[in-house]
């Protein structure tokens, strides 16, 4: 899950990453500005605060004998999705203070939305755009069974009520009513989402950076998929595979998407677009059924984003993020200048 940095080799290799500059990049413009070495304390409390509640509060699921099927499930799902952000208000408040620890998690900052709104668009219309190439490279694989114009898969799951009856809504309209669904009433979901978001990449990335962006991104990743194991064994997103398989995929899964959140949150200096993305993640999840085919279920396991051919979408966003200079992050740091009150600007 990542190795800490502290005392001499820390201080030895964030010394041999200032003189190799531009040349590695990813260590180089992953040390915030605010810390040099991982805040342990801080980080381990997060952790622990972030998993106990959130698993001790899917116990009813296993006390009920009912699982993922009890009907106030969904309702502790949702405040499970809370604990994060919980975790990180509580360690940088008290456990490891912070001057100001709203700004710190990203919830404020300097700026305000004037600095970030431009990545709106992306973090809306994003993931619901990425789904669309996850499926059709599942259906050009011969993965994912689709009905692009039919709809005969949306038509089946909403049925007719009647053997033999004529639906009373036409399969486009119902389409259109999902897809609508999906664009406008996915903010709704930003609000639980943010709940993750505050404290996934709002706390732990920021404080991670000092192991450089690819290792707050991979630790947070693993971290993040080990939060949902007790649903991931009742079977949430994954359960027609063994349940380490389970495991391995939605850490896998989790490192990827959690490193396109990742950007967004250190690209604009708040977790707000990383909220908003993490909304329309999850409202976009409804589209695998929308395009099926009829006769044909849909498996998380190989289709949609969480699906392994949606993976590869995810590296690509990935890929392109390195190719146009977005990854690493580089950060603007003030150095003081010769006289007082003179600074210098430079990136790194």
């Amino acid at each position: 899950m990542g190795t800490f940095l502290s005392g001499g080799w820390q201080e030895s290799s964030h010394a041999l990453s200032t003189q190799l500059g531009l040349r590695n990049g990813w260590q180089n413009a992953s040390v915030s500005t605010e810390q040099d070495r991982v805040d342990v304390r801080g980080v381990v409390s997060f952790v622990v605060i972030a998993y106990l509640p959130a698993w001790l509060l899917t116990l009813p699921l296993w006390l009920t004998g009912e699982g993922l099927s009890w009907s106030w499930a969904p309702v502790v799902l949702l405040v499970m999705m809370f604990m994060p952000a919980v975790a990180a208000l509580v360690v940088s408040k008290w456990i490891s203070p912070r001057p100001h620890p709203l700004r710190s998690i990203g919830l404020t900052n300097p700026g305000g939305i004037k600095k970030w709104w431009p990545h709106v668009l992306i973090a809306w219309l994003g993931p619901p755009l990425a789904m669309v190439l996850a499926l059709l490279v599942g259906y050009l694989l011969g993965i994912y069974k689709a009905d692009w114009t039919g709809f005969s898969g949306l038509s089946e799951q909403f049925g007719t009520g009647v053997i033999g009856a004529e639906p009373q809504t036409s399969p486009g309209t119902l389409a259109l009513i999902q897809i609508a669904q999906v664009f406008g009433l996915g903010w709704l979901q930003v609000i639980p989402a943010l709940g993750e978001e505050l404290g996934w990449r709002g706390y732990l990335v920021q404080a991670l950076l000092p192991l450089g962006q690819p290792g707050a991104f991979l630790t947070t990743g693993v971290l993040w998929g080990l939060w949902h194991g007790p649903v991931l064994i009742l079977g949430f997103n994954y359960p027609t595979v063994p349940i380490v398989v389970a495991f391995m995929m939605m850490m896998f899964f989790c490192i990827l998407v959690g490193t396109l959140l990742g950007w967004l949150r250190l690209a604009t200096g708040s977790v707000w677009p990383a909220a908003i993305a993490h909304g329309f993640l999850n409202a976009a999840a409804g589209l695998t059924i929308v395009f099926s085919e009829a006769g044909h279920a849909v498996d998380n396991a190989s289709v949609g984003l969480l699906g392994w051919t949606g993976w590869i979408v995810l590296a690509l966003l990935i890929l392109v993020l390195l190719l146009l200079g977005k990854l690493p992050v580089r950060f603007q740091v003030e150095k003081s200048g010769i006289s007082r009150g003179v600074n210098r600007r430079s990136r790194r």
